[in-house]
Protein backbone atom coordinates (compact mmCIF):
# COMPACT_ATOMS: atom_id res chain seq x y z
CA UNK A 1 0.00 0.00 0.00
CA UNK A 2 0.89 3.74 -0.63
CA UNK A 3 1.04 6.46 2.07
CA UNK A 4 -1.05 9.38 1.04
CA UNK A 5 1.12 12.63 1.46
CA UNK A 6 -0.05 15.96 2.06
CA UNK A 7 1.27 19.40 2.74
CA UNK A 8 0.50 22.03 5.75
CA UNK A 9 0.66 25.49 4.49
CA UNK A 10 -0.04 28.87 5.56
CA UNK A 11 1.31 28.32 8.96
CA UNK A 12 2.81 31.85 8.93
CA UNK A 13 -0.58 33.38 9.45
CA UNK A 14 -0.87 31.30 13.16
CA UNK A 15 2.03 29.88 14.95
CA UNK A 16 4.69 30.02 12.58
CA UNK A 17 6.56 26.06 11.98
CA UNK A 18 9.21 26.81 13.95
CA UNK A 19 7.97 23.90 16.73
CA UNK A 20 7.28 20.94 14.30
CA UNK A 21 9.00 17.92 14.08
CA UNK A 22 8.75 14.62 12.58
CA UNK A 23 5.99 11.88 13.63
CA UNK A 24 3.94 14.43 15.38
CA UNK A 25 0.34 13.66 15.23
CA UNK A 26 -1.91 16.89 13.62
CA UNK A 27 -5.78 16.76 13.60
CA UNK A 28 -7.55 17.43 9.53
CA UNK A 29 -11.04 19.19 9.91
CA UNK A 30 -12.85 19.36 6.94
CA UNK A 31 -14.23 23.25 6.55
CA UNK A 32 -17.05 23.16 4.24
CA UNK A 33 -18.57 26.70 5.15
CA UNK A 34 -14.81 28.48 3.96
CA UNK A 35 -15.98 31.44 1.89
CA UNK A 36 -12.44 31.23 0.02
CA UNK A 37 -12.49 27.53 -0.88
CA UNK A 38 -15.24 25.39 -0.57
CA UNK A 39 -12.50 22.08 -0.29
CA UNK A 40 -10.56 23.93 2.88
CA UNK A 41 -9.18 21.39 5.31
CA UNK A 42 -7.54 23.14 8.54
CA UNK A 43 -4.85 21.75 10.68
CA UNK A 44 -4.87 21.51 14.06
CA UNK A 45 -2.58 20.78 16.68
CA UNK A 46 -3.46 20.02 20.39
CA UNK A 47 -3.43 22.66 22.91
CA UNK A 48 -2.31 25.23 19.91
CA UNK A 49 -6.22 24.39 17.97
CA UNK A 50 -5.73 25.69 13.91
CA UNK A 51 -2.30 25.96 12.66
CA UNK A 52 -2.63 26.15 8.94
CA UNK A 53 -4.43 24.00 5.88
CA UNK A 54 -3.98 21.69 3.49
CA UNK A 55 -1.85 23.16 0.55
CA UNK A 56 -4.38 23.45 -2.18
CA UNK A 57 -2.65 25.07 -4.75
CA UNK A 58 0.28 23.86 -7.56
CA UNK A 59 2.07 26.63 -6.09
CA UNK A 60 1.84 24.73 -1.90
CA UNK A 61 1.25 21.64 -3.01
CA UNK A 62 4.71 19.65 -2.43
CA UNK A 63 5.94 16.57 -4.27
CA UNK A 64 3.95 13.67 -4.18
CA UNK A 65 1.76 15.30 -1.64
CA UNK A 66 -2.27 15.64 -2.43
CA UNK A 67 -4.00 18.96 -2.84
CA UNK A 68 -6.70 19.42 -0.05
CA UNK A 69 -9.24 19.18 -2.77
CA UNK A 70 -7.78 15.39 -3.95
CA UNK A 71 -8.38 14.75 -0.47
CA UNK A 72 -11.41 16.10 0.64
CA UNK A 73 -13.36 13.34 -0.26
CA UNK A 74 -11.19 10.60 0.79
CA UNK A 75 -11.50 11.41 4.32
CA UNK A 76 -14.01 12.15 6.83
CA UNK A 77 -15.28 15.18 8.87
CA UNK A 78 -11.62 14.54 10.33
CA UNK A 79 -8.79 12.76 9.58
CA UNK A 80 -4.95 12.43 11.89
CA UNK A 81 -1.94 12.81 10.08
CA UNK A 82 1.42 12.50 10.98
CA UNK A 83 4.61 15.51 9.75
CA UNK A 84 7.27 13.61 8.05
CA UNK A 85 9.34 16.61 7.33
CA UNK A 86 9.52 20.22 7.60
CA UNK A 87 10.88 21.55 4.34
CA UNK A 88 11.59 25.70 3.64
CA UNK A 89 8.07 25.98 1.84
CA UNK A 90 5.88 23.70 3.84
CA UNK A 91 5.46 20.49 6.02
CA UNK A 92 5.26 17.17 4.75
CA UNK A 93 2.75 14.96 6.21
CA UNK A 94 0.91 11.54 5.56
CA UNK A 95 -2.86 10.90 6.84
CA UNK A 96 -2.75 8.12 9.55
CA UNK A 97 -4.69 4.96 8.11
CA UNK A 98 -5.82 5.96 4.64
CA UNK A 99 -3.52 4.33 1.55
CA UNK A 100 -4.24 3.55 -2.16
CA UNK A 101 -3.20 0.44 -3.35
CA UNK A 102 0.27 -0.12 -5.09
CA UNK A 103 -1.21 0.39 -8.56
CA UNK A 104 -2.41 4.03 -8.19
Amino acid sequence: MKRIYFTITGTGHYFGDEFFEPEMTVKLVKEPDNEVDKEAIKVELEGLGHIGYVANSPYTVMGESWSAGRLYDKIGDTAVGTVLYKLPKGILCYVNDLELPENN
